[in-house]
């Protein structure tokens, strides 16, 4: 896959814990102390003896990893970690939201909208 910017689209996600994560796949990841996961690409994945295994991730557009990211003294990341890899996406349908959550108004006037359209087209 080539550079992605998914900002607005609606991701496909799995969680196949069968399927194990490899360097280029995209995944969803949630860090402790953080509200909104994060979505960026594998970058290394290392296999210890004992089958656990850690990955290091790096948005498209940055010029690093993660790391930094991470929470305070967390330098990989663990499937517990992972919400799901992308497997596919729709494109633009999640500007809908984000349209909604920065502009409440606008929420507002669609569900005005929405309410005089039901009542006035009632049988």
């Amino acid at each position: 896959m080539g550079i992605l910017d998914l900002q607005g689209d609606l991701l496909l996600l799995t969680n196949d814990h069968t399927d194990p994560i490899r360097a280029g796949d995209i995944t969803v990841f949630k860090i402790d102390g953080r509200d909104i996961p994060i979505v960026h690409r594998v970058i290394k994945v290392h296999e210890k003896s004992n089958e656990e295994t850690k990955f290091l991730t790096k948005g498209d557009n940055n010029q690093v990893d993660d790391r930094g990211l991470y929470a305070p003294g967390q330098y990989w990341l663990t499937r517990k970690d992972v919400i799901g890899r992308a497997k596919g996406f729709v494109p633009y349908v999640g500007m809908v939201t984000i349209l909604m959550n920065d502009h409440p108004k606008l929420k507002y006037a669609v569900l005005i909208a929405l309410g005089a359209f039901v009542i006035l087209h009632r049988e």
